[in-house]
């Protein structure tokens, strides 16, 4: 009985360990029981032989799953592999910062830009109202005028250095002065009657501004359209030859609505492109950021090299040890051992080395002024240093504790995603319900984007008192007693009214 007992000891012990424990290989001998057929006839010699094969493919395949650490104990092999990722990490990590850098310049001299814009060509703007209106027609040419005023005036006006750009607007001039309307309109409220013609005429204006005469009756939308050139002085701060900036800018005055209310819009849309003759003195050119993302791409190649070659080893395995099993044990592999010769990982390297290698040839091309899409490259590099990242959880695996939080994390995924998928829905439900239903009646909910703040958080926003202003100490809220719902708020006036009262008291007694 004792015997028994320490057996089952030590079965339980044995699956602790292989539950605690990483899996740094497969042994053949763990599926025996499930791959366990009457072994074909020996002849004469024949043991010898399968003995000898079966230990051979066992040994490979123990060697395939080995870690890098193991692989080096068994073969000495140095895990070039590992040293290599670890060196990518570091070096895409150091170019998405420096191309970062670069792109904060960008994006913050176009939306400085297009703040200077607005307050510059529209009459009567605020920072904290963007929903600019008028609701006269003489509001309607006042805006308009003091626009094309401000253009012309531009060069004594502003405190930044732009340049007109000549014969891009109509009749060759550089400012473009269009109106909307319907071909024919006539509308009659008094007696519910009218008469419109869908098809829209746009007549434009290229000098002689003044003369320009609005429709109101059937006006859709009134645009100006011109074009200014500046340069981004600020990337000599970072060593970096300053861009030149074509901003294409579009003032619009829509009416489409016929309500009473014209709205009022400006959009900047700006192009990159490298100055002619650029000349800063002391400033030789350097192409060292060029440089270091070659050596990326040289990097990310031979990331891609070696993981395609363990791919294809894997498949070369796999096929191998399909073709033993069924030779000698007459049993077919099921698809999920299949897939363990595949390595996922690997497939998530290749990806972040493709993505990382074309977000690199994209910045070479911003480098050298021959490519402005900052976008782009910008998804391609934080994508790839994501999944870069992301990869080294692989490598945590071979650590006994880390193996087992990813191991519950993997097996915790499919329900996790179950989760977010119903929370999905709840929420569109939601985001739909408020945009359909309370779109019309309040202006969070008539587009997607604010529905989900909320008006707790808006209506806590209106205070502005700071915890040290003292001005939370006009109330207190008594101790939670054995019944929450009996919890009362009691003034500090209250509290020294009942004491005044206690003392009246005591002084008469």
């Amino acid at each position: 009985m004792a015997e028994v007992d320490a057996n089952k000891v030590n079965h339980i012990s044995s699956e602790e360990d292989r539950l605690l424990f990483p899996v740094t290989g497969y042994d053949l001998n763990d599926c025996r029981d499930e791959y366990s057929n009457p072994r074909p006839s020996p002849v004469t010699g024949g043991w010898i032989g399968a003995d000898q094969e079966e230990e051979a493919v066992r040994r490979k395949l123990k060697y395939f799953f080995m870690s890098p650490c193991e692989k080096y104990q068994a073969k000495g092999r140095k895990p070039f592999k590992l040293v290599l990722q670890i060196l990518k990490i570091l070096i895409v990590t150091v170019q998405l910062v420096l191309f970062g850098l670069s792109n904060e310049m960008v994006v913050t001299f176009k939306e400085e830009n297009t703040a200077s814009f607005k307050h510059l060509f529209l009459k009567d703007y605020d920072d904290s109202n963007d929903a600019l209106a008028v609701y006269t027609q003489s509001d309607v040419y006042d805006h308009m005028f003091h626009t094309i005023e401000q253009y012309l005036a531009l060069p004594e006006t502003t405190v930044g250095r732009y340049a007109y750009v000549y014969n891009v607007g109509v009749n060759g001039s550089a400012l473009s002065l269009c109106q909307q309307y319907y071909k024919k309109g006539r509308i009659d409220p008094a007696n519910d009657t009218f008469n419109i013609d869908p098809h829209v005429v746009t007549a434009g204006l290229g000098r002689d501004y003044r003369n320009f005469t609005l429709k109101f009756h059937k006006l859709i939308n009134v645009t100006i359209q011109f074009q200014l050139k500046a340069i981004n002085l600020q990337t000599i701060i970072y060593n970096e030859i300053p861009d030149c900036y074509t901003f294409f800018i579009m003032i619009l005055l829509d009416n489409k609505a016929h309500s009473g209310k014209v709205k009022i819009s400006l959009d900047n849309q700006a192009s990159i492109k490298e100055c002619r003759d650029p000349s800063v003195s002391g400033h030789a050119d350097s192409y060292a950021r060029v440089w270091f993302d070659v050596a990326v791409i040289v990097v990310c190649i031979f990331s891609l090299l070696l993981c395609g070659r363990s791919i294809i080893r894997g498949i070369i395995l796999q096929n191998e040890f399909v073709k033993y099993f069924k030779s000698s044990l007459k049993r077919h592999v099921c698809w999920g051992d299949r897939m363990e010769f595949i390595n996922g990982w690997y497939i998530l390297l290749i990806i972040s080395d493709v993505l990382t290698i074309t977000g690199s040839i994209i910045k070479i091309g911003i480098e050298l002024k021959n490519l402005s899409s900052y976008d782009e490259c910008g998804i391609l590099m934080g994508t790839s240093t994501l999944l870069v990242w992301v990869g080294v959880i692989r490598y945590l695996t071979f650590f006994q504790k880390y193996n087992i939080l990813i191991v519950t994390l993997r097996a915790a995924f499919p329900n996790v995603i179950r989760f977010c998928c119903c929370v999905a829905v709840i929420y569109l439900g939601y985001c739909f319900c408020g945009w359909i239903v309370l779109g019309p009646y309040h202006v969070k909910h008539q587009t997607q984007e604010p529905i989900h703040i909320t008006d707790l958080h808006a209506f806590i926003a209106e205070c502005t008192d700071t915890p040290s202003s003292g001005k939370f100490r006009g109330i207190e809220t008594s101790p939670c007693s054995f019944f929450c719902c009996c919890d009362r708020c009691v003034t500090i006036e209250t509290k020294k009214m009942l004491l005044n009262i206690s003392n009246h008291k005591f002084n008469r007694h």
